[in-house]
């Protein structure tokens, strides 16, 4: 089997490359950035840039894969506010482009698109844990973004008979995350205290928000089991089927905290808006695949605090 990993380079990324490589065997391929770095000998890597369609079509042409992840995308919520532009070209345009690209194909791979937790937005009391077939209501932009992938991905799935399925994913987390996502965020600034570089003061957002979070460890084999047996046109979530609060994330890693810290509240870190609670019904991927998952989240929390010590 050939498997494209298209934007390998992220977080998700890599953690995917090595979840085949070790557990599957198959032939791996994957995209990145010019500027970016894969660093793994198992893989073939190549330059892609999503928003050239021309290029996409090459590579797949090229590649004759089996199953595509599509990865590549612009997944903070922070910088969509920033970034709205930037971030519906590369979710949303960049996306129809992979379609296009596979469309044109003379054979038809596996396509697995990757949205996120963050489409069902506004989410009713009585409406939590969330199954897939809920109302979505987006409440930023990035989740607008993915909500619209979704849509495309089910049109092009009924319309042109192509194999597509598709994942919202929950928050995903774990050692080697960048710090703009709230438990890498935390843990950084933890260990930078811990080393002295910074004063014993981490600074935060909102803390009353819940969010189920899992580890991205376990993730990433949802991912290939879902690509196997996940049924085409179908939405699947992939999370941990339990909320938590920010406040909990950070009583844990600072638990873990060989220093006395304080906390207080940076404006800058509260979003114009924040959904209270997202919370995911797995039962869907369960039935399908049998996927639970493995890594608590204490152990990930930790791990990811011991990743940001070991960093010079």
């Amino acid at each position: 089997m050939k498997a494209l990993i298209i934007g390998g380079a992220g977080f998700v990324g890599g953690y995917l490359i090595d979840h085949i490589n070790n557990d599957y065997g198959w032939s791996v391929s994957a995209t990145k950035l010019e500027n970016e770095v894969i660093q793994n000998e198992n893989v073939s890597v190549f330059n892609l840039d999503i928003l050239d369609k021309s290029a996409v079509v090459n590579l797949l042409k090229e590649i004759r894969p089996d199953y595509i992840f599509h990865l590549a995308a612009q997944s903070s919520v922070a910088l969509s506010w920033k970034n709205p532009s930037l971030t519906v070209d590369v979710n949303i345009k960049g996306s129809i482009n992979v379609l296009d690209a596979v469309r044109e194909l003379n054979h038809k791979p596996r396509i697995l698109l990757i949205g996120s937790g963050e489409e069902y937005g506004h989410i009713l009391a009585e409406e939590t844990p969330i199954k897939e077939n809920n109302a979505i209501r987006p409440g930023n932009i990035y989740a607008v973004t993915k909500a619209c992938q979704n849509m495309i991905g089910k049109i092009y799935s009924d319309a042109y008979q192509m194999d597509i399925v598709m994942v919202r994913a929950f928050n995903h987390i774990g050692p080697k995350q960048a710090p703009i996502f709230v438990v890498s965020d935390f843990c950084k600034q933890v260990a930078e205290i811990e080393k002295g570089l910074r004063e014993p003061v981490i600074k935060v957002g909102n803390l009353s928000a819940k969010r189920d979070f899992t580890d991205v460890r376990d993730v990433v084999r949802a991912y290939t089991i879902l690509i196997q047996k996940g049924k085409s046109g179908e939405t699947y979530n992939v999370g941990s089927g339990e909320s938590t609060t920010i406040e909990k994330i950070l009583e844990i890693i600072l638990s873990h905290s060989i220093e006395k810290i304080r906390v207080e509240v940076d404006k800058e870190r509260l979003r114009p808006v924040d959904v209270p609670v997202i919370e995911s019904d797995i039962s869907k991927l369960r039935e399908c695949t049998g996927w639970n998952r493995h890594i608590p989240l204490e152990k990930t929390i930790f791990d990811t605090l011991n990743y940001w010590r070991n960093i010079n």
